[in-house]
Protein backbone atom coordinates (compact mmCIF):
# COMPACT_ATOMS: atom_id res chain seq x y z
CA UNK A 1 0.00 0.00 0.00
CA UNK A 2 1.79 3.50 -1.13
CA UNK A 3 1.10 6.44 0.12
CA UNK A 4 -0.85 9.03 -2.32
CA UNK A 5 0.59 12.32 -2.29
CA UNK A 6 -2.31 13.79 -4.71
CA UNK A 7 -4.40 13.30 -1.82
CA UNK A 8 -4.47 15.76 1.34
CA UNK A 9 -6.19 14.18 4.71
CA UNK A 10 -7.84 16.59 7.37
CA UNK A 11 -8.34 15.60 10.33
CA UNK A 12 -11.27 17.84 11.85
CA UNK A 13 -10.53 18.11 15.45
CA UNK A 14 -12.72 21.27 16.45
CA UNK A 15 -15.87 20.87 18.23
CA UNK A 16 -17.52 21.82 21.16
CA UNK A 17 -17.63 17.70 22.62
CA UNK A 18 -20.25 19.14 25.07
CA UNK A 19 -21.54 15.26 25.06
CA UNK A 20 -17.69 14.20 25.99
CA UNK A 21 -16.55 17.24 27.90
CA UNK A 22 -13.52 17.07 26.84
CA UNK A 23 -11.42 17.51 23.86
CA UNK A 24 -12.39 14.28 21.97
CA UNK A 25 -9.51 14.01 19.51
CA UNK A 26 -7.20 14.14 23.32
CA UNK A 27 -9.31 11.77 25.03
CA UNK A 28 -7.28 8.41 26.20
CA UNK A 29 -8.23 5.33 25.14
CA UNK A 30 -6.00 2.33 25.72
CA UNK A 31 -2.78 4.41 26.85
CA UNK A 32 -3.12 6.49 23.26
CA UNK A 33 -5.36 9.89 22.00
CA UNK A 34 -8.05 9.02 19.65
CA UNK A 35 -5.88 11.38 17.18
CA UNK A 36 -2.79 9.13 17.37
CA UNK A 37 -5.32 5.96 16.27
CA UNK A 38 -6.34 8.67 13.20
CA UNK A 39 -2.63 8.87 12.31
CA UNK A 40 -1.54 5.98 12.40
CA UNK A 41 -4.50 5.11 9.98
CA UNK A 42 -4.27 7.84 7.23
CA UNK A 43 -0.58 7.77 7.59
CA UNK A 44 0.05 5.14 4.88
CA UNK A 45 -2.60 6.60 2.84
CA UNK A 46 -0.91 10.51 2.79
CA UNK A 47 1.75 12.22 4.14
CA UNK A 48 -0.12 15.68 3.93
CA UNK A 49 -2.00 15.66 6.91
CA UNK A 50 -3.63 18.63 8.63
CA UNK A 51 -5.57 18.83 11.70
CA UNK A 52 -8.55 21.37 11.47
CA UNK A 53 -8.17 23.18 15.11
CA UNK A 54 -6.93 26.51 16.73
CA UNK A 55 -6.14 24.19 19.90
CA UNK A 56 -2.13 24.39 20.26
CA UNK A 57 -2.53 21.12 22.33
CA UNK A 58 -2.41 19.67 19.06
CA UNK A 59 1.02 20.69 18.09
CA UNK A 60 2.80 17.84 20.14
CA UNK A 61 1.45 15.32 16.79
CA UNK A 62 3.66 17.29 15.20
CA UNK A 63 1.37 18.32 11.93
CA UNK A 64 0.66 21.77 10.72
CA UNK A 65 -2.80 23.00 12.62
CA UNK A 66 -5.98 24.94 10.76
CA UNK A 67 -7.67 27.59 12.11
CA UNK A 68 -11.32 27.38 11.06
CA UNK A 69 -11.88 30.32 8.49
CA UNK A 70 -15.15 31.13 9.98
CA UNK A 71 -15.51 29.84 13.32
CA UNK A 72 -18.43 27.61 15.04
CA UNK A 73 -20.03 26.19 11.68
CA UNK A 74 -19.45 22.84 12.69
CA UNK A 75 -18.50 20.29 10.49
CA UNK A 76 -19.55 22.24 6.81
CA UNK A 77 -17.38 25.01 8.52
CA UNK A 78 -14.23 22.57 9.27
CA UNK A 79 -14.92 20.60 5.73
CA UNK A 80 -14.87 24.20 3.98
CA UNK A 81 -11.46 25.20 5.88
CA UNK A 82 -10.15 22.05 4.61
CA UNK A 83 -10.85 22.48 1.15
CA UNK A 84 -10.09 26.07 1.25
CA UNK A 85 -6.97 24.89 2.14
CA UNK A 86 -6.41 22.35 -0.10
CA UNK A 87 -4.11 22.01 -3.07
CA UNK A 88 -5.10 18.93 -4.08
CA UNK A 89 -8.33 18.02 -5.94
CA UNK A 90 -9.22 14.96 -3.52
CA UNK A 91 -9.28 15.58 0.42
CA UNK A 92 -9.85 12.79 2.92
CA UNK A 93 -11.62 14.52 5.44
CA UNK A 94 -12.20 12.56 8.89
CA UNK A 95 -13.99 13.28 12.37
CA UNK A 96 -11.33 13.36 15.51
CA UNK A 97 -13.46 10.53 17.41
CA UNK A 98 -13.16 7.55 15.11
CA UNK A 99 -10.43 5.34 16.95
CA UNK A 100 -10.79 2.14 15.42
CA UNK A 101 -10.63 3.85 12.20
CA UNK A 102 -7.82 1.91 9.91
CA UNK A 103 -6.03 2.22 7.03
CA UNK A 104 -7.81 -0.85 5.45
CA UNK A 105 -11.56 0.53 5.42
CA UNK A 106 -10.18 4.03 4.45
CA UNK A 107 -8.66 2.19 1.65
CA UNK A 108 -10.40 -0.68 0.52
CA UNK A 109 -13.75 1.38 1.09
CA UNK A 110 -13.08 4.83 0.07
CA UNK A 111 -10.14 5.43 -1.47
CA UNK A 112 -9.95 2.38 -3.98
CA UNK A 113 -13.81 3.29 -5.01
CA UNK A 114 -13.95 7.29 -5.58
CA UNK A 115 -14.42 7.43 -9.07
CA UNK A 116 -14.58 11.21 -9.22
CA UNK A 117 -17.39 12.44 -7.75
CA UNK A 118 -17.41 15.28 -5.27
CA UNK A 119 -18.22 13.23 -2.34
CA UNK A 120 -17.95 10.04 -1.55
CA UNK A 121 -18.05 8.59 2.20
CA UNK A 122 -19.01 5.43 4.26
CA UNK A 123 -22.65 4.10 5.59
CA UNK A 124 -23.43 1.00 7.51
CA UNK A 125 -27.07 -0.24 7.60
CA UNK A 126 -28.01 1.80 10.60
CA UNK A 127 -26.21 5.29 9.92
CA UNK A 128 -24.11 7.61 7.31
CA UNK A 129 -20.80 8.75 8.17
CA UNK A 130 -20.21 11.93 6.14
CA UNK A 131 -17.06 12.81 8.23
CA UNK A 132 -15.55 9.97 6.70
CA UNK A 133 -15.36 10.50 3.76
CA UNK A 134 -13.01 12.32 0.43
CA UNK A 135 -13.89 15.58 -0.46
CA UNK A 136 -13.64 17.62 -4.00
CA UNK A 137 -11.94 20.99 -3.96
CA UNK A 138 -14.27 21.72 -6.42
CA UNK A 139 -16.97 22.25 -3.91
CA UNK A 140 -15.06 24.58 -1.75
CA UNK A 141 -17.57 27.64 -3.55
CA UNK A 142 -20.84 24.84 -2.28
CA UNK A 143 -19.77 25.02 1.38
CA UNK A 144 -18.53 28.85 1.23
CA UNK A 145 -21.79 29.69 0.64
CA UNK A 146 -23.69 27.38 2.95
CA UNK A 147 -22.05 28.65 5.64
CA UNK A 148 -22.75 32.23 4.66
CA UNK A 149 -26.29 31.56 4.12
CA UNK A 150 -26.53 29.65 7.69
CA UNK A 151 -27.29 26.15 6.23
CA UNK A 152 -25.25 23.89 8.58
CA UNK A 153 -27.14 20.98 8.54
CA UNK A 154 -23.65 18.34 6.37
CA UNK A 155 -25.76 15.83 4.98
CA UNK A 156 -28.76 18.37 3.98
CA UNK A 157 -25.92 19.96 2.31
CA UNK A 158 -24.15 16.98 0.88
CA UNK A 159 -27.63 15.55 -0.62
CA UNK A 160 -27.66 18.76 -2.49
CA UNK A 161 -24.72 17.85 -4.09
CA UNK A 162 -22.87 15.37 -6.47
CA UNK A 163 -22.41 12.47 -3.97
CA UNK A 164 -21.70 8.77 -3.63
CA UNK A 165 -21.98 6.65 -0.33
CA UNK A 166 -20.21 3.15 -0.02
CA UNK A 167 -22.04 0.45 2.02
CA UNK A 168 -19.47 -0.95 4.31
CA UNK A 169 -19.78 -4.91 5.56
CA UNK A 170 -20.92 -5.83 9.01
CA UNK A 171 -17.35 -6.34 10.40
CA UNK A 172 -16.39 -3.26 9.50
CA UNK A 173 -18.87 -1.14 11.72
CA UNK A 174 -16.86 -1.19 14.77
CA UNK A 175 -14.21 0.89 13.00
CA UNK A 176 -16.55 3.48 11.63
CA UNK A 177 -17.52 4.34 15.30
CA UNK A 178 -17.71 7.35 16.45
CA UNK A 179 -17.26 8.10 20.39
CA UNK A 180 -19.16 11.19 21.60
CA UNK A 181 -19.50 10.19 25.31
CA UNK A 182 -18.15 8.75 28.39
CA UNK A 183 -20.67 5.76 28.10
CA UNK A 184 -19.64 5.21 24.84
CA UNK A 185 -15.96 5.01 25.55
CA UNK A 186 -16.56 2.70 28.06
CA UNK A 187 -18.40 0.05 25.69
CA UNK A 188 -15.86 0.07 23.36
CA UNK A 189 -12.95 -0.38 25.65
CA UNK A 190 -15.44 -3.70 26.47
CA UNK A 191 -15.20 -4.49 22.84
CA UNK A 192 -11.53 -4.74 22.20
Amino acid sequence: MSTQNNMSVYILCGGLSSRMQEEKGLVLFKGKTFIEYILEAVLLVSTNIFLVTKNDTYKQFGYPLLADVYENKGPVGGIYSALNHSENTFNLILSCDIPNINTAVLQTYLLDNNNGNAITYLKDDEQEYPLIGVYSKTLTPSFKEAILADRLKLLSLIKSLDYKTIQIKSKDKNAVKNINTKQELIALSQLK
